[in-house]
């Protein structure tokens, strides 16, 4: 296990930062409520270094809510990022999912495997068996939980999520960050709620055999990701990094999660553990 720790409300640049490497390619996949916009920070930072670096944002969310409508789901946004690395002509591709768009970008994989160099989750869903979706149905009924059935009456129209509906600020930030707490209080959008309940059909393994790695969020005070969201991500195929910063830690800490980003281009296989 490689493990990173950074105090949870310190700023400062942390001390494992990574010397320049040769460029990379990054795709950056926001999560729920999010947009591109969230990973903008990390990316500058890539950037500067000489990586090259792409923020799209899905179709519903962020810039792009103007687009939303009740048919916007999970193969919607999967097909979002594929044409960007297809449009782009990416190859070598390191992946980034945050929080569910680890369902996302576990889809992506599946259809573009020859593209994608390695898959990351930032605390995110880890697609697997008995697991291919944001509300997982009863195997037995079909039915959705009881928890996702109260919190449908509250949907905006009928399908889109409200963060705050749902959460305090403190699902994403804790409360010494007043200045990014105004932004995300700005610019957090609702969410196509198909995302989370379509399921993900994978036909030749998703994640598996693309180095894949997890960073996880243990700094995060509010319900932090538990192994229902790790899945098999403590397995021995997997790289699993643990940095001690909230579940926006690319908001709160974006050196040291550049520097993490930037440490696998450079991590092999073999380094896994």
């Amino acid at each position: 296990m490689a493990a990173l720790a950074v105090a949870p409300n310190s700023t400062a640049h942390s001390d494992c930062h990574v010397t320049a490497s040769s460029p990379a390619t990054y795709v950056l996949v926001h999560g729920t409520w999010h947009g591109g916009w969230v990973w903008q920070d990390v990316a500058d930072r890539l950037r500067a270094r000489g990586h090259r670096v792409y923020t799209p944002t899905c179709t519903g969310c962020g810039e792009r809510l103007h687009l939303t409508n009740p048919d916007v789901g999970l193969e919607t946004h999967i097909t979002d990022i594929t044409q960007v690395i297809e449009f782009e002509d990416l190859d070598e591709v390191i992946l980034v999912g945050h929080s569910f768009s680890g369902i996302t970008i576990t889809g992506v994989a599946d259809r573009m495997r020859e593209r994608i160099k390695r898959i990351v989750f930032f605390d995110a869903l880890v697609p697997r068996e008995g697991r291919m979706s944001g509300v997982p149905k009863d195997p037995e009924t079909g039915a959705f939980p009881a928890w996702w059935q109260q919190r449908q009456k509250h949907f905006i129209d009928g399908y889109q999520m409200n963060l705050w509906q749902d959460y305090p600020m403190e699902m994403l930030v804790p409360d010494n960050y007043p200045d990014i707490a105004s932004k995300l209080n700005r610019l957090i959008t609702p969410h196509p709620a198909k995302q989370w309940t379509d399921e993900l059909v994978l036909e030749h393994g998703g994640w598996e055999g693309l180095s894949p790695t997890y960073i996880h969020c243990v700094g995060q005070s509010y319900r932090k990701s538990s192994d229902l969201m790790l899945g098999p991500a403590r397995g021995p195929d997997w790289n699993f990094i643990e940095l001690t910063i909230p579940r926006d830690g690319m908001l709160t800490h974006p050196d040291l999660v550049s520097d993490t980003l930037q440490s696998l281009t450079h991590t092999s296989d073999t380094d896994q553990a």
